[in-house]
């Protein structure tokens, strides 16, 4: 009788272990450890000099230190979380002065990364503009910058790219949820805490309908990208609940994929250390193990087939990472159209498009592996103008419904 129990036992375990609620675990060719590695955080504080104060101590900053060379000239220090890293240095501080000046701030970055982000601008943390490049000087192997600013009473922020930190992440989640066939919920809890954001977008009911999965900020400073898949979703908010997309079909959209990150202004890794996007295998981090969880309980419970899978990025030009014509997917001529109908709307004459074959355990390949569904890496690049971001957006979401709508 006892050897029939623990027999039992021991299937109940094998059943729980391959159980269609829990996120498979995926080997892949090109393998990427991405257990804990420890992290330097930068000390928050306000500096103050005779005439210039300057601090860090908000969200999304990113200052390692400053120091003052002469009346008119400073030097930023700006330092990554950890080595080795994606060489994107991401700075944002706050200056201020007794008297209206000029200064010069040389952006100092270390190990030889290079400067990458065109300096913004704003009084308020809301409203930016790009600083004039006649205002910026790289030095000759481009491994800092000097910015020439006017300051006065009044705060200046100065920051790598728009700041989009967790609680104004939060907010646009929450207007998002005012519709009332949105819900917000959360994916779980950051390694500090923060909420994994989630949205539901579905008309009607959430069962046995197809699935597009959408994802977003794996890397901190890619904020264009960012801005992509806010007007992606807008759209399909707007527009697809009208021409009977949301009727047909359940999006879940996952904004602020790391937040701890975000929040403590890092180039690229969690607060493990670690960066997100080669993660999709073991699920060492808590972030990437708590959303593939979620994604793959919320689909088998509600009996959904995932055919699609989005992750927008940012790096320094417009491409499409997208499956390699070998990787077999549920609707295989959907990508090709797709890219077509894109280029078409925003009047491009090539569309940048790189098929890959999975070889690394990137959420683009995961969609694949998990869920047989067809998984691109949507890249924006920094510089790109922010009106034809938005257009990208909407004119992607747009081709998108019509293409899965005639499915």
């Amino acid at each position: 009788m006892k050897k029939i129990v623990l027999l039992l036992f021991a299937l109940c375990l094998s059943c729980k272990s391959t159980s269609p609620l829990t996120a498979s675990k995926h080997e892949y060719a090109k393998p990427v450890d991405t257990t804990k590695r420890p992290i330097s955080n930068q000390k928050k504080k306000v500096y103050q000099f005779e005439y210039l104060g300057v601090r860090n101590d908000f969200p999304a900053a990113r200052l390692n230190g400053f120091i003052k060379n002469n009346d008119s000239t400073y030097t930023a220090s700006i330092w990554p979380e950890n080595f080795p890293i994606n060489p994107s240095p991401w700075y944002a501080f706050k200056l201020w002065s007794k008297t209206e000046r000029i200064i010069y701030v040389n952006l100092d970055y270390s190990n030889g990364a290079k400067h990458r982000y065109a300096p913004k601008l704003s009084a308020d943390g809301e409203n930016w503009t790009l600083l004039d490049s006649t205002s910026v000087q790289r030095s000759a192997d481009s491994t800092s910058a000097q910015v020439k600013l006017q300051v006065g009473k009044d705060t200046l922020w100065l920051a790598a790219q728009e700041i989009q930190d967790h609680r104004r992440v939060g907010e646009w989640v929450q207007s998002m949820a005012q519709h009332n066939f949105v819900s917000q919920n959360s994916a779980g809890k950051s390694m500090l805490g923060r909420d994994l954001y989630n949205l539901n977008l579905s008309k009607g009911l959430n069962i046995n309908k197809p699935v597009v999965l959408i994802i977003s900020r794996q890397h901190p400073p890619e904020v264009t990208g960012f801005l992509c898949m806010k007007a992606f979703v807008e759209t399909i908010i707007e527009e697809g609940s009208t021409n009977g997309f949301l009727e047909k079909y359940r999006i879940l959209v996952y904004p602020l994929m790391n937040p701890d990150g975000v929040d403590l202004g890092h180039y690229r890794h969690n607060t493990g250390g670690v960066d997100l996007n080669r993660d999709w295998s073991q699920y060492h981090q808590p972030e990437i193990e708590q959303v593939t969880s979620h994604m793959v309980h919320e689909t088998a419970t509600h009996k959904n087939d995932v055919v699609l899978g989005l992750d927008f990025h940012s790096t320094y030009r417009d491409v499409y990472y997208t499956p390699h014509e070998s990787i077999e997917r549920k609707i295989p001529n959907f990508t090709k159209a797709w890219l077509e109908k894109i280029r078409v709307a925003v009047g491009l004459k090539d569309i940048n498009e790189s098929p890959g074959k999975n070889l690394q355990p990137t959420s683009s390949a995961w969609f694949n592996r998990q869920f047989g569904a067809t998984g691109i890496t949507y890249e924006i690049g920094d510089d790109t103008p922010r009106g034809f971001i938005k257009t990208k957006g909407v004119e992607s979401a747009r081709a998108m419904m019509q293409l899965l709508l005639a499915e």
